[in-house]
């Protein structure tokens, strides 16, 4: 039986999450755990994250799980989501500047609170609620999913100066930022599958099919 381990570090919606992966996988054993050689034996793990990114960190160190992810990252399938993305990457600026796990490069920055819509109207802070996401690069994650389908987003803070050879997707707020990144073995993703009715469960589906050893290069 295949094993999905889903990165338990105290933050997250972790029932919703491996609810949707049963879901997809009904004849995988999906666990919730903090457990070290769990998440390291683990065919494929799923890091979430909702909430600040200085207690995501300060929880994900806490807990020890910085190393235990990092280890991971080397060579497991491995889907960050929303906070979990922006974790992964290298700084952020919330939180007057936050450290945060340096896997994939790539900053972390607040949408700004000058940008206007098509109606010359201010942007409402966080992005919350339906949006397109246009992916340019071909990849088993959005396989079966069309382009500019809607997926589910809530936040304030999004991704910036990834290599673009690394983004697989992007939506627009009211510019275009990324939303869906690939390094090596690792996607990340900064909506909420888990909350994007049946494209969501259809990228959950895909990625727990994905090996991840075809492209296993840095480039996507």
């Amino acid at each position: 039986m295949a094993t999905v381990a889903v990165i338990d570090y105290g933050m997250g919606n972790l029932h919703s999450i491996s609810k949707a992966l049963k879901k997809v996988s009904p004849d995988s054993n999906v666990i919730v755990t903090s457990n070290r050689e769990t998440i390291l034996s683990a065919g494929h793990i799923v890091f979430p994250g909702v909430g600040a990114i200085r207690d995501c960190m300060a929880a994900i160190r806490s807990a020890g799980l910085d190393e235990t992810i990092k280890q991971a990252a080397k060579d497991k399938p491995l889907l960050g989501i929303c906070i979990g993305m922006q974790a992964l990457l290298e700084h952020s600026e919330e939180n007057d500047g936050v450290e945060c796990l340096g896997i994939i490069p790539g900053q972390v920055i607040k949408f700004s609170s000058n940008a206007v819509n098509s109606e010359n109207n201010k942007i409402k802070i966080p992005h919350m609620g339906w949006n397109n996401v246009n992916y340019s690069i071909q990849n088993p994650l959005f396989e079966n999913i069309l382009n500019n389908e809607r997926f589910y987003f809530v936040h304030s803070y999004h991704a910036t100066k990834v290599g673009n050879n690394y983004v697989l997707a992007n939506a627009n707020y009211p510019y275009n930022f990324p939303c869906a990144i690939k390094w090596k073995n690792i996607v990340a993703v900064q909506f909420h599958p888990e909350k994007s009715q049946d494209v969501g469960l259809q990228l959950l589906k895909n990625f727990l099919n994905w090996d991840a050893k075809a492209e296993s290069s840095e480039h996507a």
